[in-house]
């Protein structure tokens, strides 16, 4: 008879840009999302059931990721020992080339243990590049790694937000206005309106920031949800807040 699936805390990087977001998609779309091509790795390493990801945190079409996160369930055939981390991070590896999708770490958690809820923070970093008066302007390696707008001297400005949670596409809102108002197409006083309406549609479409300077930097637990599955906090459900 099998044994319980063993639970796995993955942290895991990609860049963006040919992905519909990280979440799933209809496999059959032009372009699907990283949790697709996660899966279908996770399918070659043999389990005896589905392996679904469940992912920490979401991110939109062209946004990147240098750390985000997700527990998954591995239930092996009768007989066959848990993987170690280092061996799910080898065997993913393998089956993700050469998609620019990597796993960074895996370590087995407790049963309870849950990717979204149990974060404490997220943060995230927006890359400016400023003074490029023409995207050709743009090193050949930052393209789609960084936004351009127009304006001030040649340099790298990087926004770093971090809280527990974000609403929807809310950094990229938070930036765009910021880059607005130093160009002068939106006043100060005219932010603060934008914030006592509390509103996401009433932002100017030309104060959204694109997604491609948008990087998911970490992904924050606390050590006792992080305990090994033989630990006391087993039996410990994260608060789902």
């Amino acid at each position: 008879m099998a044994g319980a699936p063993a639970r796995y805390l993955v942290f895991f990087q990609y860049f963006g840009t040919r992905y519909s977001g990280v979440m799933e998609t209809k496999s059959d779309q032009a372009l699907v999302g990283v949790q697709n091509y996660l899966e279908r790795a996770a399918e070659q390493l043999k389990p005896s059931a589905p392996i679904k990801f469940h992912i920490s945190s979401r991110t939109d079409a062209g946004v990147h990721a240098l750390a985000n996160a997700a527990h998954l369930d591995i239930q092996r055939a009768p007989g066959k020992a848990a993987f170690t981390g280092q061996q799910l991070v080898q065997g993913l590896n393998h089956h993700l080339r050469p998609e620019p999708i990597r796993i960074l770490s895996a370590q087995r958690v407790s049963s309870t243990f849950h990717a979204r809820f149990c974060a404490l923070s997220r943060t995230y970093i927006y890359r400016l590049l400023l003074g490029c008066a023409h995207h050709s302007q743009i090193p050949v390696f930052e393209r789609d790694l960084c936004w351009a707008p127009a304006g001030g001297g040649l340099e790298f400005w990087e926004v770093k937000v971090k809280s527990r949670s974000f609403l929807y596409r809310q950094v990229r809102r938070m930036v765009g206005a910021l880059v607005a108002v130093g160009q002068g197409r939106l006043a100060p006083a005219q932010v603060r309106e934008l914030l006592e309406l509390r509103d996401p549609r009433a932002l100017p479409p030309h104060a959204m920031a694109p997604p491609a300077g948008l990087f998911l930097t970490r992904v924050e637990y606390s050590p006792a949800d992080l305990a090994s599955p033989s630990a006391p906090a087993e039996e410990e459900l994260c608060e789902l807040s």
